[in-house]
């Protein structure tokens, strides 16, 4: 099972993709955020607490796929779009292949995935060639990942909508 939850920021995500992983064990959360400053060490942190001890935490910022790979249980990816981020940002010529690395292993892993994305085409148009380019980057691998997902959730103002 795939569930791919898509948003604004703090629209809710998180929030719900926690919730639908509920009494589903083992529990396992990748972290995809590189915790580069205080401020984001602080939030990581936050968000250890508040998960609490039932979850095992796996902090990977690029190698989400061998992780995908081994699990079982229900596995939430949090969040997809900074693991692109940080792959634009190490080397943009890969990340078309590790958007496909990523489909690959979402298809035949064993575990039930809740990925956490954002919808970045909403907004203002960026005013530098990298900041486009990651935005369509971001936008195809969610065109991917929701084209293999069994259900996908439009999260607005923390209200769930089902698209898929």
């Amino acid at each position: 099972m795939i569930i791919l939850i898509t948003g604004g920021a703090r629209s809710g995500k998180t929030r719900h993709a926690l919730t639908y992983a509920g009494a589903k064990n083992p529990k396992t959360y990748i972290a995809t955020a590189e915790l580069l400053d205080e401020e984001m060490r602080q939030r990581a942190e936050r968000h250890r607490l508040e998960r609490g001890v039932r979850w095992e935490t796996i902090e990977e910022a690029y190698d989400v796929s061998k992780h995908l790979l081994r699990l079982r249980g229900v596995v939430v990816v949090d969040c997809l779009t900074l693991w692109l981020s940080n792959w634009v940002l190490r080397a943009e010529e890969q990340a078309g292949r590790q958007i496909e690395s990523l489909c690959s292993a979402l298809r035949v892993t064993e575990a039930d995935i809740v990925a956490v994305t954002n919808e970045l085409g909403w907004s203002i148009v960026p005013d530098n060639a990298l900041a486009r380019r990651f935005r369509d980057y971001s936008g195809l691998m969610n065109q991917r990942v929701a084209k293999i997902a069994d259900h996908v959730v439009l999260m607005v103002c923390g209200i769930s909508v089902q698209v898929k």
